[in-house]
């Protein structure tokens, strides 16, 4: 899915923007649907849309999308999610935004969609239930909003998600490939500190290092979890994600002067030559406000992932059932089997699926 810039933008970018065919939603051949009522605008700047459906169910589901890439163009006013027919077609009404930045914006994400969901209950009513559903980042961003607001929500889907402290998924998932890749391919990478380093690097230069040393890059596939086809790519994006926190966080926001490497313990060298970084205190104190998973949640909570995801590995897979089970709450996170191959690779049966799981949590639980 990541083979080119090209392909790894429309496969991976996460921020899911297309208008969704209404012809693919007949394909039983159906007759069609009252048109959704429809409201778009800006709330403090930021671009929103809100659908409800003709036989609105009095339910709300707030959609949080994925990493967008700084400067990416955005449209305005925002269109219908590609996955906001799901929740539609379930009688559901759907309230979705951009956020106030780009990037690591999950700060941003979790404020503006608690404006959202708040000006949604303004200019229409309270729903009698309300789900957050994420995307890739936008899983941890849901996660982040049902500790921080779920009295406000009944339960939350995590779809691909980053299910992971913001510092643990930048030190273990982001930095982790790139000081690895230098290790066995010195000097390709820029430095990765320097605010004028480039914000993004040549895929192509790093596919024609891999060739260099195979031994090395087949290393790397195996402890990365990667393939040959995704691992460029997938350095590619952990780059250009640590460059821009880096720069948002004015600092290195995590600190690896004693991390151990586990996945490499079988090289010998490994830990000595790998290069470490000190982390500034305040650019760390940003990332773990943006945020910070506890496991303290009071509702429902369903994670869904792919079998095979060449951005998030299944190493975190554990990591969020853990911290709720540390905390008391095990029984509110429900884990689906992986299904399908890629990051965020769902047919929107499978998403209504994991959904459905979801509602029936919530009725089991008696949630609000």
């Amino acid at each position: 899915m990541r083979g080119s810039l090209g392909s790894w933008l429309l496969g991976v970018l996460l921020v899911s923007s297309a208008s969704y065919p209404s012809s693919a939603l007949m394909a039983s051949g159906a007759a069609p649907e009252a048109a959704p009522r429809t409201s778009a605008g800006a709330l403090d700047g930021v671009p929103y849309r809100i659908d409800i459906p003709a036989n609105w169910n009095g339910d709300l589901v707030v959609l949080m999308h994925g990493y967008e890439p700084k400067g990416v163009p955005r449209q305005n006013p925002w269109p219908q999610t590609e996955e906001a027919p799901v929740f539609l077609s379930r009688g559901y009404a759907v309230a979705a935004s951009a956020f106030a930045s780009q990037g690591w914006a999950v700060g941003d994400a979790v404020e503006n969609s608690e404006k959202l969901r708040e000006f949604f209950i303004k200019e229409n009513r309270k729903p009698h239930h309300a789900y957050v559903v994420g995307f890739s980042l936008g899983g941890l961003e849901a996660l982040a909003t049902m500790e921080r607001y779920g009295h406000e929500y009944s339960g939350a889907l995590s779809m691909c998600g980053v299910n992971v402290s913001a510092p643990d998924i930048v030190a273990r998932g982001v930095l982790t490939p790139l000081v690895a890749f230098d290790v066995y391919f010195p000097g390709v990478l820029p430095d990765l500190t320097d605010p004028a380093s480039p914000p993004m690097v040549d895929q192509g230069r790093i596919e024609e290092a891999l060739k260099t040393n195979p031994e090395g890059a087949a290393r790397l596939q195996d402890r990365l979890q990667e393939t040959s086809a995704t691992l460029p790519g997938s350095l590619m994006l952990d780059y250009m994600v640590l460059h821009e926190i880096v720069q948002r966080a004015g600092g290195m926001p995590v600190d690896t002067t004693k991390t151990n490497y586990p996945e490499f313990a079988d090289d010998g060298h490994f830990n000595k030559k790998v290069h470490r970084y000190k982390g500034t205190p305040s650019a760390m104190a940003y990332l773990a406000s943006n945020a910070t998973l506890t496991g303290k949640i009071t509702a429902p909570v369903v994670l869904q992932r792919n079998a095979f995801d060449p951005t998030i590995p299944s190493r975190f897979d554990t990591v969020y059932p853990r911290l709720a089970k540390a905390a008391g709450t095990a029984s509110k996170v429900t884990v689906l089997p992986p299904i399908g191959e890629g990051h965020c690779a769902f047919t929107h049966e499978e998403i209504g699926n994991a959904f459905d799981v979801l509602v029936k949590r919530v009725g089991e639980a008696g949630a609000h």
